[in-house]
């Protein structure tokens, strides 16, 4: 590992926050004026399928660029193709093609965009820390990021109040430029073996290879399989909120704006706590604490009639998340070949996005039907229920332990790039 992973890491860190910043003040301007202007849960489940159905169908073969390719040159590609899809819809709207269908195509291209950028980050991160540094680099890294989905829909939230829509969509231009530029220009990263290597299989056959190695591997198939089951039971507690708190408490934006503050607060520190302190030895007894910690917290956004409570409630999610978020995504970093990270982040990818779809195509339509403080009691108890599958899986288990310190795994972390 090269001894100047600190400062390639604080500059690829800077151009992914940066570059989160932009794309959180998009995310909750095109989210907001839909809630706003329809109150609709169709709409919103039309504007989320928009949101990650391409991801879902991009992501698997991303995996595979991500593995073959310079995984820096997909980050900077992706982010510049969301920044002109941004500018194309803010001149669009400034000239008064303002149609909301516009904002779902958008999204869509958005997606296919980030489809391209998750797993090609995720892939890199190993190559810039040293392996025994990953867990508290990305326990700071989630802090960086809830930091700026704290700040994100406070600005948002009062821009919208003062400016038009359009002053959101070119502030994102300038900041996936920004960010362009510092990945580009401070960032050095080798190209990963494979990469680097003669490519002596056809694309279909590292897709292959890639499903493969998952087949192989049991606890990455289990871990799939909890991760499908968990999306799709997320979908209320992630996508409808900020509808019941329309409904419930009233439309006013100082309350959508709230729920997000409170959550991103909670994020933060959730991510602060792993960055001091990694979890239990076994980071499958920690995602098991964040499982049902969620499971509980969603129940009671269900059952809750007071909006200050309901803010704590929603900070408590936002703080269990982390320690789910982080130590599964360091057991992958750390137990996958690097030379097929990029693939299994490219299929957890593909489960991420289609699985809060495929549950908010039940969740979205029921919501205007039935009451969602409902539909969050009963997916509130099916996921802590779900939350013991991870105990009692003996292979995630057995994957979850640290590894042996004797074993040589710096390497691992980049030092063969």
């Amino acid at each position: 590992m090269n001894t100047d992973w600190k400062r390639n890491i604080a500059f690829f860190l800077t151009s992914q926050t940066v570059s989160l910043f932009g794309s959180s003040l998009v995310q909750y301007a095109i989210l907001w004026y839909i809630t706003l202007n329809t109150q609709s849960g169709v709409m919103m489940t039309l504007a989320i399928i928009c949101g990650f159905v391409p991801m879902f169908l991009l992501s698997p073969f991303a995996g595979v660029w991500a593995d073959r390719y310079s995984r820096k040159w997909l980050i900077v590609l992706s982010d510049s193709i969301i920044a002109a899809s941004t500018l194309v819809l803010a001149i669009l709207f400034l000239l008064g093609y303002d149609q909301m269908w516009l904002l779902f195509v958008v999204s869509a291209v958005r997606a296919l965009g980030g489809g391209v950028q998750t797993p090609a980050v995720a892939a890199m991160l190993p190559q810039l820390v040293p392996e025994d540094k990953l867990t508290r680099i990305s326990g700071i890294n989630g802090s960086i990021q809830a930091m700026v989905m704290l700040l994100s829909p406070m600005l948002s939230g009062a821009l919208l109040t003062m400016a038009s829509i359009e002053v959101i969509f070119f502030i994102d231009v300038i900041t996936a430029a920004v960010a362009v530029l510092t990945l580009f220009f401070f960032v050095q990263v080798p190209l990963h073996a494979k990469a680097a290597a003669e490519q002596t299989l056809s694309y279909l056959n590292d897709l292959r290879q890639g499903f493969s190695y998952i087949r192989q591997h049991e606890y990455i198939r289990s871990f799939f399989i909890f991760c499908a089951f968990f999306f799709v039971l997320a979908a209320p507690v992630s996508f409808l909120t900020p509808l019941q708190v329309t409904r419930t408490f009233g439309g006013d934006i100082w309350r959508l704006t709230a729920i997000e503050i409170t959550f991103s607060i909670g994020m933060m520190l959730g991510g602060l706590l792993m960055a001091a302190w990694p979890g239990f030895r076994n980071r499958v007894h920690t995602m098991t604490l964040s499982a049902l910690a969620v499971g509980l917290c969603t129940f009671a956004l269900g059952v809750i009639p007071v909006f200050w409570i309901y803010l704590g409630v929603m900070g408590l999610v936002g703080l269990a998340l982390p320690f789910f978020n982080t130590p599964s995504t360091v057991l992958l970093q750390e137990k996958v070949e690097p030379d097929y990270l990029g693939r299994v982040f490219g299929v957890l990818g593909m489960i991420s996005s289609s699985m809060m779809p495929l549950g908010m195509l039940v969740f979205g339509p029921l919501a205007d039907l039935i009451q969602i403080e409902w539909l969050l009691i009963i997916t509130g108890i099916l996921l802590f229920i779900q939350g013991f599958f991870l105990l009692g899986n003996k292979v995630l288990i057995e994957a979850g332990k640290p590894a042996a310190v004797a074993e040589p795994e710096a390497g691992h972390a980049g030092g063969n790039e």
